[in-house]
Parts: C-alpha cells; structure tokens; sequence
C-alpha cells in the first residue's frame, strides 16, 4: 500500500521553505523543533527498512553462481583457481527462469539464505549497480552517461547511498525518513545507524541515531569513569541543558546535548522491556559472540520497542567490511558470506516471532562487484552486482533484474555487458532497487523524483520484488 499524507508533506515542504532562508544561521535547536512539529496523523501501521551494507566490494560471482553445465563451464573457465567446485555449491531454484535451461546455486556455507530463497522469503536482484542512465558498452567505451569515479571504494559507496560522489550529505534513506517522519511521534527515531555514521540515513531535517550493540551510546562525560571517577562532566553538561541563551552556538550545543540525554534515556528505558534473552530477539548459540550479530540483534530490539519509541516508520543501516577480496579470496569472502547469511536469517527469524515479518524489509548493497577474472589470488573492483531482499513482503523465490553471461568477452565471442576482465555494466541500476523499496516503504509517485533524483531517467522505475 503506497500512502501519501499530503497534509503533512505540505507542512513538511512550509516549514523546510521557512528554515531555508534562515540557511546556515538557523539554530539547530529550531530545526529540531521544526521537525517534531511534523508529527502529524500517526500512520495505521508500522514499516522498516534495513539496509545491510557490505563495504568492500563483494565478489557477487561467488555469491549466486551459474549452476547449470554450459553456464558453470563458462564459469568456471573465467577464473580458474578462483572458483567453487560444484560439491560446495547448493541449488536454488527461482519461480520463474532467467532463460531456458539457466540454473544458478548458492556456496554451502550461505544456507540461511538458501533456506530464506527456497521457503520464498528471499529474493536476489541480478547485476545492479550505480547509473545515471542506462548505459551500453558503446556507451562505457565513450565514457557517455557514466557515473563519476567509477571503482573507486569511497566515491562508489556514497554514490550508492547518496546518488553522488564521495562529500554527499543527504542520502536516499534519510530523504525517506524526511518525506516520512510525520507518521512518528518521535522523529529523533527515525533513522538509525548501529554500524557508525552512514551517509545513506541523513536527511535534510531528520537526523541520524547511532546506537551500539547496547543501545544508546553514552556522551562520555556522562560516564564516571571517563573523568577520573569524578561526576562533574556529567552535572555541568546536565545543567547546561537547563539554560537558555541568545548565543546561537550556545543555544545548539545546548540543544545537542539535551537531545542526547533525553533519547539516550528513552532508548535505555524501552531496551530494557525487550533485554537481550527476550525470547523474541535472543540470539542463537553459535552467534552469541558476533559483533555483527550483535549489530543485528540492537535493530531487531528497537523494532520490538517501536511503539515506545513513538515509531512507525524507520530505517536502519548495519554494515560489514573486509569484502575487498584482492587477496585470498577463497577463505575470507567464505568467511565473511557465511556470517551475512546466518545473521540474516537470524534477523528474519526474529522478524516472525515479533509478528512483523511482512512489515520489515532487508536489503544488501555494496561499493561495487568484483572482476569475474581472477587476479591470482582473489578479484579485482568492478561494477554491477547481484543483491539479497528478504522479509515477508519480498516475493521471494526468485531473481529478477537480467543476469549477465558469466563470461569473459573476446574479440570472437564478445559479451555486451564485459567492459574487460568480466567487470559488468549493470542492467539495473541503484535508482530502480531504491525506488522499489521507496514505494514499499510509502513514499508516494509523485515525491520519487525528490528521494531518487535520476530515477526519471529509466523507463522501468519499478521492479516486481515488492
């Protein structure tokens, strides 16, 4: 169901136009009013988004693999060393096929999410990458239409959270949360990050919460400890919240740390109704020790104590590194899938036993792909990559999007997609996979372009996932 409260994106778009022409000058302590005072009708449900972000570049071609004989030989032909023996490998078997005869598997050790795929909880989004248009290998080789500082680690991740290079600000899950915040009566929640600062969840008016496998992360003068055991810092910055000043750094700062505390405390307050060993959210055996796990388990509390929170609309972001795999590829991208997918699965597991598995949505995304060619030791950055979407909403059960040949081109076999070393044009670009979950979420038609600017750009602004 798309909704589209024009009541309060008309007071959301007054009072933007109100504070813009106070530009940088306007007190922070006033725009955070100005946001509070966009809570308007509460929505009648509740949605999340959670982007899982794999920073790095994952290897995509060892994550869903050609599986049927001529597909696998190509495969398998394109990097040698590189690749996974088919005993390693396990069948999924999409509701629709990618072309006659196509098969494609999964490595043994992602199972979480083979078992999600098959039970039609996951589905897998082929060759998706960052775009500004579709673009043809004519096109690559004439540099028309290309994205700016392509395979570059930090220019690709903000591209991809932000639609532009590295030094964005404003990210699509924050403008989201801007369009959306209405619908809670806290928006100080509506955007949260457990993985550190995330371009992807800043917006113009709501800010992102960073919290910690914990919970809220304490202002460290708060806590004892971090001054000799002494308690000062702690009552200075408490009694600095209580004053008012015309001094407008003052006055922000006043209201920063006044925010800090008051959100700090509710989150502490409605963690503690759903504790770690909540039956609900508790984490299992073989995970208990995870960082990432742990980074996990925070959301899926959060999501629990939602109504506490005053939320019915909020994005997450969690992220892992280490997918740059220019070297001994085969063990840590193993490694690394393995612990991606068991948290996944876990994440949904707790999803259903919440009750809202059809009002929570996980997304991968990463830098880029990876060559199809092996350097020697691992994979080399390239460009379009294959994507996971899981929970209850997700048509699953399927890959949609166009998988490319898995081969490298030749002057007498050529691959239209192959810019060299298998490093593949996308086919679908970051725009439509936002706009889709865009729309899942609640941002209207009509507002698309303003969270999407380049999404008019491509004919299909939809995909069928959702």
């Amino acid at each position: 169901m798309t909704i589209h409260n024009t009541a309060s994106r008309r007071e959301f778009l007054k009072r933007a136009a109100a504070f813009s022409v106070l530009g940088g000058a306007a007190p922070f302590a006033l725009n955070l009013a100005s946001v509070s005072a966009l809570a308007a009708e509460p929505a009648s449900d509740y949605k999340a988004l959670v982007c899982f972000f794999l920073f790095g570049g994952n290897d995509h071609n060892n994550m869903v693999v050609p599986f049927d004989a001529a597909s696998y030989a190509a495969y398998q032909a394109s990097r040698p060393g590189l690749e996974i023996a088919t005993p390693y490998l396990q069948e999924i078997v999409p509701g629709t096929s990618q072309g006659a005869g196509l098969r494609f598997a999964l490595p043994n050790y992602m199972s979480g999410l083979q078992g999600l795929f098959q039970s039609g909880k996951a589905a897998i989004l082929a060759n998706v990458g960052t775009l500004l248009a579709p673009v043809t290998l004519a096109d690559y080789k004439a540099r028309r239409n290309l994205p700016p500082k392509l395979f570059s680690h930090n220019d690709q991740t903000a591209t991809w959270q932000a639609f532009t290079p590295e030094g964005s600000k404003i990210g699509w899950g924050g403008r989201m949360g801007d369009l959306l915040a209405s619908m809670n009566t806290d928006t100080t929640f509506t955007a949260i990050s457990a993985s550190g600062n995330a371009v992807y969840l800043t917006g113009r008016n709501v800010l992102q919460y960073q919290v910690g496998a914990n919970g809220s992360t304490n202002i460290n003068a708060a806590v004892a400890s971090s001054l000799y055991g002494s308690t000062s810092g702690d009552d200075a910055l408490r009694l600095l919240t209580m004053q008012t000043s015309t001094n407008l750094l003052e006055a922000d700062h006043a209201a920063v740390v006044k925010r800090s505390y008051d959100a700090a405390a509710k989150v502490q307050a409605a963690l503690a109704t759903a504790p770690v060993t909540d039956v609900d959210v508790a984490l299992p055996t073989e995970l208990a020790n995870d960082n990432l796990a742990k980074q996990m388990q925070v959301i899926a509390r959060l999501i629990k104590v939602r109504s506490q929170l005053g939320a019915r609309r909020q994005v997450f972001f969690v992220g892992l590194g280490g997918f740059d795999t220019h070297d001994n590829e085969l063990t840590a991208q193993a490694t690394l899938l393995a612990r991606v997918s068991q948290v996944i699965d876990y994440f949904y597991k707790s999803t259903v036993a919440q009750g809202v598995a059809n009002q929570v949505t996980l997304f991968t995304g990463s830098d880029f792909g990876r060559t199809l060619a092996s350097n020697g030791k691992g994979s080399d950055h390239a460009w379009g990559a294959h994507h996971f979407i899981v929970g209850g909403a997700v048509k699953g059960k399927d890959i949609y999007g166009s998988f490319p040949q898995v081969r490298i081109g030749t002057t007498a076999n050529p691959n239209p997609l192959d810019t060299g070393s298998g490093r593949f044009i996308p086919t679908t670009s970051v725009d439509q996979y936002a706009a889709t979950l865009a729309r899942w979420f609640g941002v209207a038609d009509s507002d698309m372009a303003s969270v999407i600017p380049n999404i008019g750009n491509f004919s299909t602004r939809y995909l069928n996932f959702l």
